[in-house]
């Protein structure tokens, strides 16, 4: 019964065209696709954002007002290549200058006294 359909198939062997250069580039255009959408939505992006982040690192100076990567909030008291010391209040901690997560405005208000 099912001898019929398995001639009628036919192997490559048996007359069926070989895959061509075409063939092959058709079936790697999704791969591709799916690269070039990964790199506009993700890798450029968090590349634009790093460069923007260590250009930042590299421009600090005494007296900026930064937050750290961990939410302190703190003036710049003394700052090196790989550390720097900030006052929080009372305290003054060193820290990484990698830990920095960005330089805020003092004068801004706080978010609890523009309720």
């Amino acid at each position: 019964m099912f001898e019929s359909v398995a001639y009628a198939m036919g192997t490559p062997q048996a007359g069926a065209a070989p895959a061509s250069g075409t063939d092959m580039l058709v079936q790697f255009v999704p791969l591709i696709l799916m690269f070039v959408i990964f790199y506009f939505l993700l890798i450029r992006p968090q590349q634009k954002r790093a460069k923007a982040h260590k250009q930042m690192l590299s421009e600090l100076k005494r007296g900026d007002h930064v937050i750290t990567s961990s939410g302190l909030l703190g003036r710049i008291l003394e700052i090196s290549d790989e550390e720097a010391l900030i006052e929080c209040g009372e305290a003054k901690l060193r820290i990484s200058r990698g830990a920095i997560g960005g330089v805020i405005d003092p004068k801004a208000p706080a978010a609890e006294e523009k309720k």
